[in-house]
């Protein structure tokens, strides 16, 4: 597998979150990253299968249709 190096600006509120979720999933910022970018694939595969994507809160039970545009 062939990698390339991007460049990628960030606010600062935006690093800071990165940089969190980094370190509470003991990842480094470029795996986080690729994670994150998996997941919306797979999100949007399924989004664009018709399928439907919930949140759901987990002491009442309630559902939550989560959109993304």
């Amino acid at each position: 597998m062939i990698k390339k190096t991007m460049t990628l600006n960030l606010t600062s509120a935006e690093m800071k979150v990165l940089e969190e979720l980094a370190r509470r999933k003991d990842l480094t910022k470029t795996a986080l990253i690729r994670q994150a970018l998996r997941l919306y694939q797979m999100i949007e595969v399924r989004m664009e299968r018709g399928e439907k994507l919930y949140m759901e809160d987990g002491l009442e039970k309630k559902k939550s249709e989560l959109v993304i545009l």
